[in-house]
């Protein structure tokens, strides 16, 4: 028997055995990016008293809006609870999830999607108040702890204590707001989550100064944006959207200098990046000056980290393992060529 291959027509992608509209085609022919976010999470993803977004995740949709219509301001915050986040994925209410998720094996190899690169390295932790007098985490035996159910977080939780031999007692709650509250009202004796949930969170509690997150951190949690498998020309958007802003920060071009360093710089990386010499924007899908809009609408990633989630922050968390890895850190972006 002869089988006739028939190539599939312009913007069409084959996922799961079904052919669908690419969703760069989908982004542009809406005139915006729909970007999963986080219902309300400081420094990450939450709209301000005036109703305007804001966060390191924020940061990231903006970038890819920029880079693929020339305006960061064309995107749509949909904000999503960590039970509702992959499902709206799934069923492309949003277009990308960038919303603090971490990648793991399970979720890269069952639901349907792809994950990468991280955008934040962080570790689960516990918050407790400073009268308790602890240390570690470990001190923590027969305790409450309030944790938000359907997460990693729970999971690692219970593998804590039991890994530990320690007894404690879960109290589970549906949504973050509800799992802060009940901690702040004295239901828990500690509450846990991603430790940069933990500053967040902090901030919420009637008396932020009496509780102190513990140095002991229980988990590896890679959290980055995520996207529906099979349509790898939106994953390289999405890829590359980070790469150029670590790319941005390792040669030192910021937002106050992209467009000088796009007119007089002769390194050859820059130009690559900014798009003044080669044609790598066409490998996407784009224009060739992709990256200095993104850099130019949103700055680099120690930039957008600072701004967000730095030490000068409310939240006040440092580089450590976010740190370019020419300083020591895990941030680290393949070339530009």
């Amino acid at each position: 028997m002869k089988f006739k291959l028939v190539p599939l027509a312009a913007g069409l992608v084959l996922s799961a055995g079904v052919a669908h509209a690419a969703t760069l085609d989908d982004v542009k022919a809406r005139g915006s990016l729909n970007c999963g976010s986080s219902v309300s999470l400081a420094g990450f993803g939450q709209p301000d008293d005036k109703g305007v977004w804001k966060g390191l995740d924020v940061d990231f949709c903006r970038a890819m809006a920029a880079a693929i219509f020339g305006d960061a301001n064309k995107v749509k915050f949909v904000p999503l609870s960590a039970k509702d986040r992959f499902t709206a994925l799934q069923s492309r209410e949003v277009d990308v999830l960038a919303r603090n998720t971490t990648w793991t094996m399970s979720r890269d190899t069952t639901l349907g999607l792809q994950f990468g690169p991280v955008n934040y390295y962080d570790g689960q932790g516990f918050i407790v108040r400073k009268k308790l007098n602890l240390t570690k985490a470990q001190e923590l035996a027969g305790a409450t702890v309030c944790v938000q159910t359907g997460t990693t977080t729970e999971l690692n939780l219970a593998d804590f204590f039991r890994s530990n031999n320690l007894k404690y007692e879960p109290v589970v709650f549906a949504d973050a707001d509800a799992t802060v509250k009940a901690y702040d009202s004295g239901r828990c004796d500690a509450f846990t989550t991603d430790a940069s949930g933990l500053y967040s969170e902090r901030l919420k509690l009637t008396n932020p100064a009496d509780h102190v997150v513990l140095p002991t951190i229980i988990s590896k949690e890679p959290l980055g944006p995520a996207w529906r498998q099979g349509d790898d020309p939106w994953g390289n958007i999405v890829k590359w959207t980070h790469y150029a802003m670590l790319t941005a920060e390792e040669l030192g071009v910021t937002q106050a200098n992209v467009d000088e360093m796009a007119k007089s710089s002769t390194n050859p990386d820059v130009k690559r990046l900014l798009g003044t010499e080669g044609k790598f924007g066409e490998g996407i899908g784009l224009p060739n000056d992709w990256a200095l809009k993104i850099i130019k609408a949103v700055g680099n990633y120690g930039e957008a980290f600072e701004r967000n989630v730095g030490e000068k922050t409310p939240l006040g968390i440092k580089r450590g393992l976010n740190a370019l890895w020419t300083k020591g850190g895990l941030q680290y972006a393949p070339p530009i060529r």
